[in-house]
């Protein structure tokens, strides 16, 4: 096959599966499926299921010399999706995509039960030893529904007053770099920085614990305000915790090995992890009309309503144009097409015929065939 042959036969291909299942590529595998061999990441979803059994108000170290309750049970987005399932969904995706860039991933606690204190957490991060800790948040700012309060932000400790010499100069150092580059990522992919709290997605605190405990670089990523229901609908959606973890695994591929090809692998692998099943999956629709998985399906593309169909193909045809373009700029076509095999032409042309048995009913369904 000719090299211009099969570079329109690659660039279809990619587009195609857009419209079948969540992009992958081998290409990006061959290029960085080992960028973060030999590398940790602690992830820390933030919150737990249950209490049951534990005081959360039990006083414990709040890293600045004083005390503050253990552990608070979190914020419930407007569509009733409890905090502690959206961000354990989402480190699990950013876990599986580590873990196929090589990466060690250590997580702070599991899907169900209590999670420990933040002394805990942070305990566990520090016995880790991990290149890099984010710990992952979704903020609220009311009780019912913020028309107004919109944003992501990376929250930055206040250095002066930290109690422990090692978590400080952790911060101080690869903890900074980390969260600004988390909040550039975020940025880049479409999330618009926080318009309430902090200046340009970075909130700078001294009342937050879990950084001022943790003796790695530790990133702290507010997702979005589960009161507004503009970021409501994206922080419950299958496909907006996605998103989201593609941007975190993004971040944390870029801090560690500089981006380039691990970045665009970081993408791929994301993109992989998010076809899976996600446990908790289902959310209920905020703000309407949002594309996410049930209990029935989570991740599998279930419609909320209003083309909702449709804005999942253009979105994810989006995503694969946006991974393929990057790839390639990371050295090249002619240093793409070396890589490709047989096989992976077989597979290519398989995509192609999937999709166009596929393609033309996906479309019918959403009333533009």
């Amino acid at each position: 096959m000719k090299r211009s042959a099969f570079a329109s036969l690659l660039l279809a291909g990619v587009t195609a599966a857009a419209f079948v299942v969540p992009a992958t590529s081998a290409a990006a595998d061959d290029v960085s499926g080992d960028a973060l061999a030999g590398k940790t990441v602690f992830l820390d979803p933030g919150h737990q299921e249950s209490a049951a059994g534990h005081d959360m108000s039990k006083q414990v170290d709040d890293g600045y010399g004083g005390t503050k309750n253990c552990q608070t049970s979190g914020m419930t987005a407007l569509g009733g999706t409890p905090e502690y399932a959206i961000t354990y969904n989402v480190a699990e995706i950013v876990k599986g995509a580590l873990q196929q860039l090589g990466a060690d991933v250590v997580m702070s606690r599991g899907a169900t039960g209590w999670g420990g204190c933040i002394t805990d957490r942070a305990d566990k991060a520090n016995e880790s030893g991990a290149d890099v800790a984010v710990s992952i948040h979704a903020d609220s700012t009311s009780a019912g529904t913020d028309t107004t309060n919109h944003g992501f932000h990376m929250i930055i400790p206040k250095l002066d007053g930290i109690t422990d010499a090692k978590a400080e100069k952790a911060q101080a150092d690869g903890g900074r770099a980390a969260s600004k580059i988390m909040r550039d990522v975020y940025r880049d992919s479409g999330f618009t920085p926080s318009n309430y709290l902090g200046r340009d997605g970075l909130d700078e605190r001294g009342d937050v614990a879990g950084p001022a405990l943790t003796e790695v670089p530790l990133v702290f990523v507010e997702m979005g305000n589960g009161s507004n229901p503009g970021d409501a609908k994206v922080l419950e959606s299958a496909d907006g915790q996605a998103k989201h973890a593609k941007a975190i695994a993004v971040g944390i591929a870029t801090y560690l090995a500089g981006g380039g090809a691990a970045g665009a692998a970081a993408e791929d692998a994301v993109a992989d992890e998010s076809g899976a099943d996600e446990p908790g999956g289902g959310s209920p629709e905020a703000g309407g009309g949002a594309t996410g998985g049930t209990a029935d399906g989570a991740g599998g593309g279930v419609v909320g309503g209003d083309g909702g169909m449709l804005d999942g193909v253009l979105d994810r045809v989006d995503d694969v144009m946006d991974l393929f373009e990057q790839l390639i700029s990371v050295n090249g076509i002619d240093s793409l097409l070396a890589l490709i095999n047989d096989g992976n032409i077989a597979k290519v042309e398989g995509i192609l015929g999937t999709a166009t048995d596929l393609a033309g009913p996906l479309l019918a369904e959403a009333g533009t065939a």
